[in-house]
């Protein structure tokens, strides 16, 4: 665990979605150098299917050393919030740090989200980080340590993130374009930056979503709560920041990740906008028994098709000479009539490729649309083109990226 190191004493934090998990654990964390904690969130009597209230989290951070002040607010309410915050200044005389944590989820389409779970999501997520953040900061502007930390993530535009949930992520990037105007608009006056978590969370939340048997591939909260601390006790021209928990801690010499495993040896769940793709993560829950309980549509690709008959004829070209000179290995997402993910594996052996997940990390992603993907391979579209005119997205080393010409040459030679 990252130690405490005194440096949030005395200090005030307005956190929104205090009562239970991530923040409650970030509320702890602070307590324990004597903070005073604002838990504004809804929950002041205790709910059928989820832990605890605003008065029982006060409780836990008076005891582990801090004070508390509990506020019932619906962050997309301007007068509930305007009452939290101006308590806050009456009680402590001002407030220093605003996390951003409060948040709706519905992994649902397009035709499966009914507008009402739309608007709870923007209301909660997009409109109320913006509300929220809009009233606290004219009382940051006046600390000497201000801070506005939002539970959001990379802003990564694969099409992937949104088509199985489109509503949800439009709300939970508003969370981060947030971050990414406001820390620009204050910069030099208040640190504004965005955290996410490597792997899953076990939370209310994630119970729901990943169904029994899914806490055994998470984490527990303390690694964000420790992340988080580490990120706050950052001076002001700390700014702009779309932070990854792991990240954050590894930079502060935490190397010891099982201590935060809610099973220490299990196999983890990759986050959400991070690597995996939704497909995975529900295939990976249920090969470690649990049942998730959203559905993701399939991206398998059709069989047969230009596709595969562009991947046999790399399978007929790629060798150990090959995999010698180029060492990486590539994903491609394709969207369009032949949409799907396929791998190129030019860093193992003799080499391999196929549809479907590669067998390891990828080192370069490419995301574009299969007709491009096949012109691109037969030679009609050069990839430094389909680059520049937006028609290819590259992630990862682009010098890699551009070593794929050389195997493109190749396979035009072999008459593609």
């Amino acid at each position: 665990m990252l130690q405490n190191t005194g440096k949030l004493a005395g200090r005030t934090l307005f956190i929104t979605g205090a009562s239970r998990g991530i923040g409650k654990a970030i509320a702890l964390k602070a307590a324990r150098d004597g903070a005073n904690i604002v838990i504004a969130a809804k929950t002041s009597e205790p709910h059928p299917k989820l832990p605890g209230t605003i008065y029982t989290a006060a409780d836990e951070v008076e005891a582990a050393g801090g004070r508390a002040l509990p506020c019932v607010v619906d962050i997309r309410d301007e007068q509930q919030i305007g009452a939290a915050v101006q308590r806050a200044v009456e009680t402590f005389g001002g407030i220093d740090i605003l996390v951003n944590n409060a948040s709706a989820i519905s992994l649902t389409g397009t035709l499966e989200t009914p507008m009402k779970k739309v608007d709870l999501m923007l209301g909660i997520n997009l409109r109320g980080t913006y509300l929220t953040s809009k009233m606290v900061i004219p009382h940051l502007l006046k600390s000497r340590s201000p801070h506005i930390l939002n539970l959001s993530p990379p802003l990564n535009l694969n099409p992937i993130w949104f088509k199985n949930h489109t509503a949800y992520t439009m709300a939970k990037y508003g969370m981060s374009m947030c971050v990414l105007g406001m820390a620009e608009e204050f910069r030099g006056q208040i640190a504004i930056n965005a955290l996410w978590p490597k792997t899953a969370i076990q939370t209310a939340a994630m119970d729901m979503l990943g169904g029994e048997g899914v806490g055994r591939q998470c984490r527990k909260a303390d690694i964000i709560a420790d992340a988080a601390y580490a990120v706050l006790s950052k001076p002001k021209d700390y700014t702009g920041h779309f932070l990854v928990d792991e990240d954050v801690l590894r930079a502060h010499g935490v190397q010891d990740f099982d201590q935060y495993a809610v099973q220490p040896g299990h196999p983890l769940l990759p986050d959400f906008f991070l690597d995996e793709a939704p497909e995975m993560l529900a295939k990976q829950m249920e090969q470690h028994g649990a049942t998730p309980a959203f559905k993701p549509s399939s991206t398998t690709p059709n069989s047969g098709g230009p596709i595969e008959s562009t991947f046999d004829v790399i399978k007929a070209v790629i060798n150990n000479d090959v995999v010698n000179a180029t060492q990486a290995m590539y994903r491609f997402d394709l969207s369009g009539e032949h949409s799907g993910v396929w791998f190129l594996d030019l860093k193992s052996g003799s080499g391999s490729a196929g549809q479907g997940e590669p067998p390891s990390k990828a080192d370069v992603v490419m995301t574009m649309d299969s007709s491009d993907f096949s012109k691109m391979f037969a030679g009609k579209l050069k990839p430094t083109l389909a680059f520049m005119s937006g028609k290819l997205r590259i992630k990862g080393d682009m010098t890699l990226a551009i070593k794929l010409e050389k195997l493109m040459s190749r396979m035009n030679k072999a008459k593609l």
